[in-house]
């Protein structure tokens, strides 16, 4: 199968959708399958850079959101690669400018489209003219116009699933969370990143995202005073760089803990492994994630996992032995203090294992090969008919219009 993948955000991008399009390209590939990734230029990317099977489009920032990229041109240059390459079926990753040429370019191949809704919008209306332009309302029009005639949708989560059918969304909808790529973490580390740090006997925390005001690392940071009283040499490592870097190490001068709290910036993608096992336990106080690939990628490494609560963090650390959840910043230091002065109660590696076996990168290109098959023959039954009906009305309804005219 040829499958185009078309995304505004692609490494050497950081997000957990360059992540996630990363992982499945590798999947699909390893099963046999052609992958083609379709995306943005990037500042960090040369003109004349050799990258084997993506193909960039002019592309400017995004306004209030720097570090992600808009294309403004390719339409037609895309479909005529999609066509020399035979694409099968377009797998949209954004709503945004890529998604649009990716569904121009199934349209006029007559081939499906499937999409995965990775971002809850509402959470980012901030961006955008600071929340005064956009409202939620927007976001539910915006996304029924854009998966309309798609033949699939992945959600990778319940959370998703429910708000898609709450927009009203009637493409058919499949939960398919993104797997992670154990391979990399089964491997002996050939790097021991405590003792590069110089951090090989205090217990390190962790909070790896991009650094975004949605993430609420403010809420972490706000935890440290109170975890310092009964674990003074905790060092808490704030991995990642984004707008909001500036403000947070302000928090950290004006609580005093600059000793106890060490920016580290954008890391090697490669690395990343290296960094979850570096730490005792991994925090987040984000109530943005569409899944939280961060907390399964910790899971994977073995570390303990703290995560805000919610419908979809209940349901995924539901045994100690693999996280908690909390939902105060008094809380949240209560259960860190807990599993660093206990660990011995909570060193079961069984139910860990359990859950990375639903969770394997092996098993998302599965599951998301499947969906492609089912939405193929979706795509042929019900949207394929729909799209002929709508073409034929379009000409008859120009040619009354223009009869009119004339008479």
């Amino acid at each position: 199968m040829n499958i185009g993948i078309f995304t505004d955000s692609y490494f050497p991008q950081v997000s957990g959708v360059a992540t996630s399009i990363l992982t499945l390209k590798e999947q699909l590939e390893s099963k046999g399958h052609s992958v083609y990734i379709f995306t943005t230029t990037d500042p960090h990317v040369p003109e004349d850079a050799v990258e084997p099977n993506i193909f960039r489009f002019g592309s400017v920032a995004f306004v209030s959101f720097k570090d992600r990229r808009i294309a403004v041109r390719g339409l037609f240059h895309a479909l005529q690669v999609a066509k020399k390459l035979e694409l099968d079926i377009v797998h949209t990753q954004t709503e945004f400018s890529m998604g649009y040429i990716g569904k121009f370019v199934a349209r006029n191949m007559h081939i499906p489209t499937v999409h995965t809704y990775h971002t809850m919008y509402e959470d980012y209306l901030h961006y955008v003219f600071n929340g005064h332009l956009l409202k939620p309302y927007h976001v539910r029009q915006m996304t029924r116009a854009f998966v309309r005639h798609d033949a699939g949708i992945v959600a990778p989560s319940d959370r998703v699933l429910e708000k898609l059918a709450n927009y009203g969304v009637t493409a058919p909808i499949r939960v398919i969370p993104t797997g992670v790529d154990l391979s990399a973490y089964e491997k002996t580390p050939t790097r021991d990143m405590r003792k590069e740090l110089g951090l090989e006997d205090v217990p390190v925390l962790l909070s790896l995202s991009r650094v975004a005001f949605e993430k609420r690392i403010n809420r972490v940071i706000d935890a440290m005073p109170r975890i310092l009283k009964q674990v003074p040499n905790a060092v808490l490592l704030v991995v990642g760089d984004g707008p909001a870097r500036e403000s947070l190490e302000e928090q950290v001068e004006t609580l005093d803990i600059e000793d106890n709290v060490r920016f580290l910036g954008q890391v090697n993608h490669e690395d990343v492994p290296l960094y979850y096992r570096a730490a005792d336990i991994f925090l987040s106080a984000s109530d943005s994630e569409a899944q939280g690939l961060t907390y399964l990628e910790a899971m994977a490494a073995g570390t303990k996992v703290l995560a805000l609560s919610g419908e979809y963090t209940d349901k995924l650390l539901d045994n100690p032995n693999l996280g908690r959840t909390f939902k105060s910043t008094k809380v949240m230091a209560e259960m860190v203090v807990d599993y660093l002065n206990n660990p011995q109660k909570y060193a079961d590696p069984q139910p860990c294992k359990d859950k990375l076996r639903d969770i394997s990168a092996n098993q998302f290109g599965d599951r998301i090969l499947k969906f492609y098959n089912d939405a193929s023959v979706y795509y042929g039954a019900v949207v394929a008919p729909k799209l002929a009906k709508s073409a034929v009305k379009g000409p008859l309804r120009f040619n009354r219009i223009r009869r009119k005219e004339i008479q």
